[in-house]
Order: structure tokens, then sequence, then C-alpha cells
């Protein structure tokens, strides 16, 4: 079954996801990327909310809502 890309703040704590797209202002997804957040990384979500928190590659990124940013996720099924 194929998931359908979310918006990443639809995620829930623990739950991990695949950078699906980022859209928004050139410089602020250029910012994104230079910390590694690009399509097809694997984040998992430490703190939703606003500011949301995502663990990456063992680091914490911290988000605030920005309404020229958008990034979809493909969430990762749970493991059960």
């Amino acid at each position: 079954m194929h998931n359908r890309p979310i918006p990443l703040n639809q995620l829930r704590t623990g739950q991990k996801a695949r950078i699906s797209r980022i859209l928004g202002h050139p410089d602020h997804i250029h910012r994104l990327e230079e910390f590694g957040l690009l399509g097809g990384t694997c984040i998992e979500m430490f703190r939703p909310g606003n500011p949301c928190i995502i663990r990456m590659a063992g680091n914490k990124i911290c988000f605030r809502a920005n309404n020229g940013l958008s990034i979809s996720v493909i969430p990762i099924p749970w493991d059960d």
C-alpha cells in the first residue's frame, strides 16, 4: 500500500516519515537543504506543535509555523 504525502505538522510524536516535498521561498529551502533536509530524508517527529521539533540523523531541528514554507512527508508505518 502506497502512503500519500501529508503535511509535516500531522505527524505524531515518535512517528517516522520520509520528506516528500519542500515548497517555499528558495532561500528558505536552501537553508533546510544545508541542514540535510532533502527529499527522501528519513525524519522522526520529536515534538509536534508550533514550534515542532524533528529528529534527523541524530540531530534535532526546530520548525516554527511559516505561511511561506510547506513540508510534505510520507509516513512510515509504525513498527508492531
